[in-house]
């Protein structure tokens, strides 16, 4: 059983910042890649950024480069997203998500790759 927490959320003001926190348990030596994705009411699931397990590679989205940087700790079995300059479009629940090996056909960008999902946390960006 792999459960994921996500924790760090909040309102800020424009131009804030907030560091999310994901924390993984059960089977999470079996991880080959952890990410973040954020989905609006009505709107599809949207990829954030990733980082792969083992290697350390990471990966952001084209809308947050610059801003947000993913970040792993796998003596703690944890993944962090530092946000920054933060603005009123980031408002959205936020989504921590982990994928196995078996699934590396597909994309670190895509919903696909990740076999488990936390329950999210909510980021508000407003003055």
């Amino acid at each position: 059983q792999v459960q994921l927490v996500e924790s760090g959320g909040g309102l800020v003001q424009p131009g804030g910042s907030l560091r999310l926190s994901c924390a993984a348990s059960g089977r999470t030596f079996s991880f080959a890649i952890m990410g973040w994705f954020r989905q609006a009411p009505g709107k599809e699931r949207e990829f954030v950024a990733a980082v792969n397990w083992s290697a350390g590679t990471t990966y952001h989205a084209d809308s947050v480069k610059g801003r947000f940087t993913i970040s792993s700790d796998n003596a703690k079995n944890a993944v962090y997203l530092q946000m920054n300059s933060l603005k009123p479009e980031d408002t959205t629940v936020y989504y921590c998500a982990a994928g196995l090996a078996e699934r590396s056909r597909y994309l670190a960008a895509s919903s696909s790759r990740y076999n488990y999902w936390g329950q999210g946390t909510q980021v508000t960006v407003s003055a």
